[in-house]
């Protein structure tokens, strides 16, 4: 069973304040059911910056065994694509309830949501809030009325091409829609 890993090595912000408080959003296709997606929040606690960063975190070192941020693991899908969009925020909160964004999330869905469950994406114990794919583009207007900072998405959509036979894991860095980028890596388990 070949299976797929998503990790965020860094997270970098063009503005020039120099204080953060972090979180991701993360929407990622369903690993059993094509017509539900799921939606969590990482870190639980969000992680902050400040001016010794310069704006800029490292998830992952060049330290031997070291790791970035975890978001998922599951078994590769037949047609070796998978759909997964992730949205940076910051808090001005001094403490985030993260399970709480879930939770306006599925009242905002309403019928479309299908409860919060873990251990669906891989040996994280995050919560998944899972929802119906038709209610995916009502996520970013429910978070649009959230008052923590938006600094958009970006798609992390990864289609597993014979790249991955070569190389076992693949950095890619993308902007996210607002002022902001991502290093992320795709690696696949066989």
């Amino acid at each position: 069973m070949t299976r797929v890993r998503l990790e965020i090595d860094q997270v970098s912000l063009y503005r020039p304040k120099k204080r953060w408080k972090l979180y991701f959003v993360i929407l990622a296709e369903h690993p059993e059911e094509k017509d539900k997606m799921i939606m969590a929040t990482l870190p639980q606690e969000p992680f902050r910056l400040s001016s010794r960063h310069d704006n800029t975190y490292q998830f992952d070192t060049d330290d031997a065994g070291s790791e970035g941020l975890y978001i998922l693991s599951r078994e590769l899908p037949p047609e070796r694509e998978l759909n997964v969009h992730i949205y940076l925020r910051h808090t001005r909160r001094t403490t985030r309830e993260i399970g709480a964004l879930l939770q306006e999330v599925e009242q905002g869905i309403g019928a479309d949501a299908f409860g919060i469950l873990t251990e669906l994406a891989g040996a994280a114990t995050v919560p998944w809030l899972v929802i119906a794919k038709k209610a995916v583009p009502m996520v970013g207007k429910i978070l649009s009325k959230i008052p923590d900072r938006d600094f958009g998405f970006l798609s992390a959509f990864e289609r597993f091409g014979p790249e991955f036979e070569e190389q076992a894991e693949i950095d890619r860095e993308k902007e996210f829609t607002g002022d902001a980028s991502l290093v992320y890596s795709w690696s696949v388990e066989y």
